[in-house]
């Protein structure tokens, strides 16, 4: 899977930020200064799909955040993907946030598996198990699984991965993205160390979320 290049605003949105300009353009023509509200919408189509370039961090088993937001969870959990304990660390994106999904880790995808599901507000801790989600199960070099799961959160109507099984990711690597409020869930093996702290924000890429296990 090729690295996505990276046009500061997604792909994703480009559908999207073309209909609000255009609507925006036929509403001065018709309004006026009345169209403001269209202008209004217009920036906030183009601020959601930004998509900047990040920095990785240099590091041995270290685990990148795979998205911006606020952290909502932090601790000891159980990855029912992979049927095993674990230390999970979720990160809350609302609407003003970047909603471009990265690798945690360099790995290749062992698997991808799709739930369709509820749209219940992703800040919430029963999103992991009830809402539409995607997750991807990542092994490193180093024999660690991790799994990131894309959760759909209360207006997110669409999870998109990029990702497919037997693809070599890279850390900060872009896989996936969500349209609208959401979340990623990353469930990591035991005895990982956490580097961040329940409302914490953070960025996908350049902040580190925790290390993992030392053979």
């Amino acid at each position: 899977m090729a690295n996505y290049p990276h046009p500061i605003i997604a792909r994703e949105g480009w559908p999207f930020l073309a209909a609000a300009t255009l609507a925006a353009v036929v509403a001065t023509i018709f309004l006026g200064w009345w169209s403001l509200p269209f202008w209004l919408a217009a920036l906030f189509v183009l601020q959601f799909f930004r998509d900047p370039a990040r920095e990785v961090p240099a590091g041995e088993g270290i685990v990148l955040s795979p998205a911006d937001g606020r952290i909502v969870q932090v601790g000891d959990s159980r990855d029912e993907y992979l049927k095993r304990d674990c230390v999970k660390i979720s990160v809350f994106m609302n609407v003003f946030n970047v909603h471009s999904n990265r690798s945690p880790v360099d790995g290749t995808v062992e698997n991808v598996w799709y739930f369709p599901g509820l749209f219940v507000n992703a800040d919430l801790d029963k999103a992991s198990t009830d809402n539409e989600r995607n997750a991807v199960h990542l092994r490193t070099a180093e024999g660690h699984d991790v799994t990131s799961v894309q959760v759909a959160g209360l207006i997110a109507r669409r999870i998109l991965c990029y990702a497919g099984k037997g693809d070599r990711l890279a850390r900060g690597q872009r896989y996936g993205f969500i349209r609208f409020g959401s979340r990623v869930d990353v469930y990591l093996p035991p005895g990982s160390r956490p580097r961040v702290a329940i409302g914490d924000r953070v960025s996908a890429t350049t902040t580190v979320l925790a290390e993992l296990p030392r053979a």
